[in-house]
């Protein structure tokens, strides 16, 4: 048995890169990455199950974050740190992290988990990142509490930057387009609250070009019905169809398109003849309907770039507030207090996210705490 797979692996390599054999020979040894890891750096069981463990931990920890969300601090050897951080997402979102560290030969382990809907509402994993990369991205199907967990490996030693954002699977399907150009959204009422609205209208002057947000192929071009004249656009890829309507005018022989290929302008023609010029945009799938297309095309921040400067990166910190409180969130608003600092309390600190530190107290529970509640200790 053994001199079959040492047979495949050889002739696997003659079909694939370095990197496809990699990723070929993880498949017939049945190791995770994880325990390729332990294999190649010669971990002890000890050590690997203290380093393993920290998954747990970094589950059960109870940190919210908005994106985009950009934080700094520094790694130190066998520190056992790990990153958990929820955030909400819808249909049509993609999230993405990406970690820098000074030294490329630096592994990160990064997975995304959503919270089932079962009684347990346990984390399931969803994806596992690129580890040598160090990136992680995922295109969300469906709506929920999403948690990425990030974990360095056992003697990393650098400084870091997390950047964690979201964006839209499509291109604004109106050109030049903005958020604001959104003038109602799905489940508004319609006809007096007879039905409700299954699509999003983007309002713009008349005649401005409406593109395909994605590669695809036109189904139907036509008038008929409520939607005037209209378009039909196939995405194979996720197995939906996009619907455009209202239009004042349609590109003929339209048939295959790529993103940004005009498909027609902007009108109100149809039911939408006594309202401003706008574009109805709607998912379908197979199967279930009318989606929602919000999080398929609207716009989302970048992170923006931060300097790392020498308190950021400070390994431990002390309250000096009598009154400190410690934080789900880095936000005095909109956020749940953990718990109740007390004057003197040793933190080691996990990173920095603008005006807050990323700390962990004596029992190991992950929170935010403002700077001018601490002071940096040597």
């Amino acid at each position: 048995m053994r001199l079959v797979k040492i047979l495949s692996i050889i002739f696997l390599f003659s079909l694939f890169s370095c990197s496809q054999l990699e990723k070929a020979e993880k498949l017939i040894t049945g190791l995770s990455e994880k325990e390729q890891y332990k294999k190649d750096r010669n971990i002890s069981d000890e050590l690997y199950e203290i380093w393993e463990g920290r998954i747990s931990k970094a589950l059960d920890d109870s940190l919210e974050i908005e994106l985009p969300y950009l934080e700094t601090g520094e790694l130190k050897p066998r520190n056992f740190a790990v990153y958990s951080y929820s955030t909400y997402l819808i249909p049509g979102e993609v999230i993405e992290a990406e970690i820098d560290t000074d030294t490329s030969s630096t592994l990160i382990f990064s997975e995304l988990y959503r919270k089932n809907d079962s009684e347990t509402a346990a984390f399931e994993k969803m994806k596992s990142g690129e580890t040598k990369e160090k990136t992680l991205r995922f295109e969300v199907r469906k709506k929920g509490l999403y948690k990425i967990v990030i974990q360095p490996e056992i003697e990393a030693n650098t400084d870091f930057q997390i950047r964690i954002k979201k964006s839209p699977t499509y291109l604004f399907p109106v050109l030049n387009g903005a958020n604001a150009d959104i003038g109602s959204y799905w489940g508004d009422m319609r006809d007096g609250g007879k039905r409700n609205h299954q699509g999003i209208d983007i309002f713009a002057d008349r005649g401005t070009p409406v593109i395909a947000p994605t590669s695809g192929r036109i189904g139907f071009t036509g008038e008929k019905g409520l939607g005037g004249k209209q378009v039909w656009l196939r995405d194979g890829k996720r197995k939906q169809s996009l619907y455009y309507a209202h239009l004042d005018s349609i590109v003929p022989g339209l048939r295959t398109v790529k993103p940004g290929d005009t498909l027609g302008f902007v009108g109100n023609t149809g039911n939408a003849k006594t309202t401003p010029p706008h574009l109805h945009f709607g998912i379908y799938r197979r199967n279930e309907g009318a989606i929602d297309p919000l999080g398929f095309v609207y716009l989302t921040e970048e992170p923006e770039a931060s300097e790392t400067s020498e308190m950021e990166i400070s390994s431990r910190l002390k309250v000096n507030s009598k009154t400190a409180n410690f934080r789900n969130k880095p936000a005095s608003n909109n956020s749940s207090i953990i718990k109740k600092g007390t004057f003197g309390e040793l933190l080691m600190v996990q990173g920095k996210t603008a005006d807050w530190f990323h700390v962990r107290d004596s029992l190991d529970r992950s929170m935010f705490i403002h700077e001018s509640l601490v002071e940096m200790l040597n």
